[in-house]
């Protein structure tokens, strides 16, 4: 399929994804989906597809994974550059103006109150935005359910993402539909593995420690932001004592009411933790694993993803990642839902959506925060 818009076309596209994506990664795969492939059609199904898959496959956050590899598309190298700095760049500079004022106010009380409301409303909009991923990709195989099926419930009972049931699901399929002629190299697969491998690598000065500490969170790490808090939280609070389980919780909070990728939380840690720096330099260290495990697999990935056995696996890989989306669902609607207010709003919220197709998930964000704010206020 040749290019049908212009660089900055897509440029422009992830600023403003960046700007106003809410709903964390489950939300920003399926908008892109709806913009990209559905409506302006300059990505097609089956790129949009390879590209979920490798994000799946390769460590760091998925959304801003798939924005990189939607950006190498047509692009290349540049594309997939300039759109992943796009992605990242307006929730960056939120989460830098939001940990300044945290600063200097010694903390934001009325966060709490806002991230009540929006957190609610957040899990209605990821449930809708999972059904339609769902019922797009998935179809009526009844293997490919079978195996979201099975990931999801793997996913809401670990609290985790299991990388070995990711490449299972692409197995299944790839060995049922399309039994392989020709065996793949494998550090294709055994890559992903080895780089979960941990280490005792120290070096001097905060901002190095920080730095590394925040590359080995964007290179160990697989899948969403749900993944990758654990990992924060063992090392800033439990480990180097950077922040208190308040100030972690805050920054988890500033993720969550701000547009664009949740692990963009990042930012906010690295303020708390050194300042500028500190947040230039835990942001950067966390994203270059994502873009390098993206752009250099790519090409073989654009090579080989036609071949029914490459397709077969990509498949399963697919509805593996889409059950992985499923229970994180589940499992942030157990961790946000803890009332029958909070469940009200989120069900209003599907209800909304549901009803109101057009209607721009920010406004929601917005209503919910207020709702948020009136609750904890005066309720």
């Amino acid at each position: 399929m040749e290019k049908t818009y212009k660089l900055k076309d897509l440029i422009l596209y992830f600023l403003k994804l960046g700007a106003i994506g809410f709903g964390g990664p489950v939300a920003l795969v399926s908008y892109m989906h709806r913009d990209l492939v559905e409506k302006h059609k300059w990505i097609t199904e089956e790129d949009y597809k390879e590209g979920l898959a490798l994000a799946q496959l390769a460590p760091g956050p998925l959304a801003a994974q798939l924005s990189i590899y939607l950006g190498y598309v047509h692009y290349r190298i540049i594309g997939a550059t300039l759109v992943g700095l796009a992605f990242v760049l307006p929730s960056f500079l939120m989460v830098l103006g939001i940990g300044y004022a945290y600063v200097k106010t010694g903390g934001l009380p009325w966060m709490q109150a806002v991230f009540y409301g929006i957190g609610a409303a957040v899990i209605g909009i990821i449930a809708i935005s999972s059904y339609k991923l769902s019922k797009k990709s998935l179809g009526k195989d009844w293997l490919l359910w079978g195996i979201a099926i099975i990931v999801a419930i793997a996913t809401f009972v670990t609290e985790r993402e299991i990388l070995w049931l990711m490449l299972a699901g692409g197995l299944v399929v790839w060995l049922y539909k399309a039994p392989p002629k020709f065996i793949s190299g494998k550090a294709t697969i055994l890559s992903p593995v080895l780089l979960q491998i941990t280490t005792a690598f120290t070096l001097n000065g905060k901002l190095i420690q920080t730095g590394w500490f925040f590359f080995k969170a964007g290179a160990f790490v697989f899948g969403s932001g749900l993944a990758i808090v654990p990992f924060l939280y063992g090392g800033v609070v439990k480990e180097y004592q950077w922040l208190n389980d308040q100030q972690f919780l805050d920054a988890v909070a500033v993720a969550m009411i701000t547009p664009g990728p949740v692990v963009i939380t990042v930012g906010f840690i690295g303020y708390l933790v050194a300042g500028l720096p500190g947040a230039c330099v835990a942001a950067l260290a966390t994203f270059l694993p994502c873009y390098l495990f993206t752009i250099l697999p790519a090409p073989y990935f654009k090579k080989f993803g036609k071949h029914p056995s490459v397709k077969a696996f990509v498949d399963g890989i697919t509805a593996a990642a889409i059950g992985a989306i499923i229970g994180a669902v589940f499992v942030l609607g157990k961790r946000q839902i803890t009332d029958m207010l909070a469940a009200a709003i989120a069900l209003i919220t599907i209800l909304v959506l549901l009803k109101f197709r057009k209607l721009q998930e920010p406004v929601i964000i917005v209503v919910a925060a207020i709702l948020g704010l009136f609750i904890k206020s005066w309720l």
